[in-house]
């Protein structure tokens, strides 16, 4: 730490007066002159060792409020400090916070929540502009001797971690696949192992209602048989997300507007993003939302095939590509928060092939598929086309700037019987949504 920076004005006034008392000592052989001049230079000395050798014996708790952040909504932030300066001196503690967030919080400390506490609490709000990981801290403090002749910066905690999501965009209900309500939502009740007579039996148990009765494997038995148990199976739906950065265009201007957490003294990497992939996100947010809160179990996966938050580094399991209720929903919009283009899809593999085909028909009771998809040529859209055999619906947006160069890959889509449409960072999600429900949006039979 540079020397100016342990010294209060307070101490270099001493310093100059004690350099100037030892001059006149020598000048004039005064004696008391002397003795001014050695506490002058003595005594910022000693405060200086004081508080750099006397650690304030701090401990603080931060508190963000809601865990996971989203962009556009506040998020509180509250620091409990426990402790005293060295001396009982008043300091000022100052939270470092990435540039995204502007104003820098300075607290005067100590403020205690009670007479006679050590206990201090600072409260303040944070408004997430971007989705990404921030580092949130670390508290540091200037603190001073009681004399304010010196003073030393030290840093309290390593600060927290606060993840923000996108913020999901509330859909309207539309029909997501043939034979389902308005929603899609409703479960289908089913054998456990169906068979076509629906005749799966077992021995009658006590309890068992007699409506289950089989009555003719009873008389062919000679015993009471009852029906086996029902179950409810849920409805399934797949989210197929493309990251290949070349499919969204350039991010040369991203890369200065997104950030996981500014600069990069903060130790993070920056989000490979670009506008349109933006939108892509915040669509898959909403999308998943929509289709998690009506009871589907999502599969989510890239366009080559793998669990759709693999690269995330913000992901709570990155190997996981299934999700359903309400933990799906945090744990989407968590994995959502990192998600950045992968540059490795710039790979001579092909996209929307046959891993990822082989992985939708995994899959036992295939529901709607939604496809969100970058710039795709005439071969891409052919692959993708193909991914929807033997599914109930299947329904895409593709991102780009303009809507007209979208066309040519719409059109092989909805030959394909897909239902598709353009989305541009300019358009509502909703409308787009809404879009996907018109009888626009589908032409010819799926082949």
């Amino acid at each position: 730490m540079p020397l100016l920076r342990f010294f209060r004005p307070r101490g270099w006034i001493l310093l100059a007066i004690g350099a100037l008392a030892l001059l006149l000592a020598l000048y004039f052989g005064r004696r008391d002159l002397l003795m001014v001049a050695i506490f002058c230079c003595a005594l910022p000395a000693v405060a200086c060792a004081s508080v750099y050798l006397l650690k304030p014996g701090f401990t603080v708790k931060r508190t963000l409020a809601p865990a996971l952040g989203r962009v556009g909504s506040p998020v509180a932030v509250t620091l409990d400090v426990h402790g005293r300066t060295p001396g009982g001196g008043r300091t000022m503690l100052v939270e470092d916070l990435p540039v995204s967030f502007r104003d820098v919080p300075r607290f005067s400390h100590p403020r205690p929540v009670a007479p006679r506490s050590l206990l201090s609490r600072y409260t303040y709000t944070l408004h997430p502009a971007h989705r990404g990981i921030f580092t949130i801290g670390p508290l540091s403090g200037q603190f001073a001797d009681p004399f304010n002749v010196s003073s030393y910066h030290r840093g309290l905690d390593d600060g927290a971690r606060l993840t923000v999501a996108p913020a999901a965009v509330e859909l309207p209900a539309i029909s997501l696949s043939d034979g389902r309500g308005h929603d899609g939502s409703h479960s289908t009740p089913e054998l456990a192992h169906a068979s076509q007579d629906d005749a799966m039996t077992r021995e009658y148990r006590y309890g068992d209602p007699l409506r289950r009765v089989h009555w003719a494997v009873t008389a062919s038995q000679g015993k009471l048989m009852v029906r086996a148990e029902e179950s409810v199976t849920t409805p399934e739906a797949a989210l197929i997300l493309d990251l290949r950065s070349f499919a969204f265009g350039e991010r040369s201007r991203a890369i200065e507007r997104f950030q996981i957490a500014g600069h990069s003294m903060v130790g993070l990497p920056e989000l490979r993003t670009t506008a349109l992939f933006e939108t892509a996100v915040v669509a898959a947010a909403s999308i998943a939302t929509h289709l998690l809160e009506r009871g589907y179990v999502l599969r989510v996966l890239d366009h080559q095939g793998l669990p759709g938050f693999s690269s995330s580094t913000s992901a709570s399991d990155p190997g996981v590509a299934e999700y359903s209720g309400i933990q799906g929903v945090f744990d989407v919009a968590t994995a959502l928060a990192a998600l950045e283009l992968n540059e490795s899809a710039d790979s001579p593999s092909l996209p929307f092939a046959n891993e990822l085909v082989h992985k939708l028909h995994e899959g036992r009771r295939r529901g709607p598929l939604v496809a969100i998809v970058g710039m795709l040529g005439e071969g891409e859209a052919h692959l993708l086309a193909q991914t929807a055999e033997s599914t109930q619906s299947a329904f895409t947006m593709i991102l780009c700037p303009d809507p007209d160069l979208a066309d040519p890959a719409i059109a092989i889509l909805r030959r394909a019987g897909w239902r598709a449409t353009a989305l541009t960072p300019a358009m509502a999600l909703e409308q787009a949504w809404l879009q996907l429900s018109q009888p626009s949006a589908i032409s010819g039979r799926r082949i």
